[in-house]
């Protein structure tokens, strides 16, 4: 499998004090990507990515409350921390969760 390569982009919302933020990776095409974090209570299956016509290109726009995140992609069922991503904090089990500050 292809290295997942990811980034978060953020942009103000008038919705209620949340902003949009933009999630995107690189993948196999045709995989499955998801993205989970505090925002979503870590629900592997609830914002999924998606894929520019088989690019391998991924991407999510979700409305996130200001605060801070942890979040991971998951690629096929395999959970990754956001590599592009500059903030990170120990998950408890041995990784990484990548942080995102709205």
């Amino acid at each position: 499998m292809k290295s997942a390569k990811g980034q978060m982009h953020e942009k103000k919302a008038a919705n209620g004090g949340k902003k949009k933020v933009r999630f995107e990776l690189a993948a196999e095409p045709g995989s499955q990507v998801y993205v989970a974090g505090t925002f979503n209570n870590w629900d592997a299956a609830k914002n999924p990515l998606k894929d520019n016509p088989d690019s391998g290109h991924f991407k999510a726009i979700l409305s996130l409350p200001e605060g801070t995140h942890e979040y991971k992609f998951i690629v096929n069922g395999v959970w990754f921390s956001d590599p592009k991503c500059q903030d990170w904090v120990p998950d408890g089990c041995g990784a990484m969760n990548s942080v995102l500050k709205v």
